[in-house]
């Protein structure tokens, strides 16, 4: 049983960063130039734009790298809760739009729901950061680089 406990939780963890790494990430990588030319809608200068790319590809990379190792994984997922609420107000912007409408077809209403799914993503990388209480954030105040532990399994006392 415990062995299937760590497997859960690795491929849980897998799971919510699989957008990430590989996939945006490598996205970035193989198509720079779309990548920088769709940031250039949001941010003016095409250097700046690329900083936001290289920046963003690199939060993907070692943020995911930290969830799956469970190394600084509180930090890791608080940072990833911040990049997933930046990368919604800055490009999932649904209320730009000229089509959003709540029937038929509408570009504004997909990106609605893109804007969704990265809040409801920052939602569950912010529960991993701080657990599921109050007494969570204290922590993570006090101690942002402590691991969750991820793949301890708990012994009972007197084992």
């Amino acid at each position: 049983m415990h062995v299937a406990s760590i497997v859960i939780v690795f491929l849980s963890r897998c799971l919510l960063i699989a957008l990430f790494l590989p996939f945006s990430a490598l996205d970035k990588v193989l198509n720079t130039r779309q990548a920088v030319a769709q940031a250039q809608d949001v941010i003016a200068t095409r250097k700046m734009a690329t900083v936001f790319i290289i920046v963003g590809g690199l939060v993907e990379i070692f943020m995911s790298l930290a969830l799956l190792t469970g190394v600084a994984d509180r930090l890791a997922s608080f940072i990833f809760g911040g990049y997933c609420l930046t990368t919604a107000v800055l490009w999932k912007r649904f209320w730009m739009t000229r089509d959003f409408r709540l029937q038929g077809s509408s570009k504004g209403r997909d990106v609605f729901w893109d804007f969704l799914k990265n809040l409801a993503l920052a939602g569950a990388f912010f529960l991993l950061a701080f657990g599921n209480s109050a007494s969570g954030v204290r922590e993570f105040l006090l101690h942002p680089l402590a691991s969750t532990h991820p793949y301890q399994i708990a012994t009972e006392q007197g084992r």
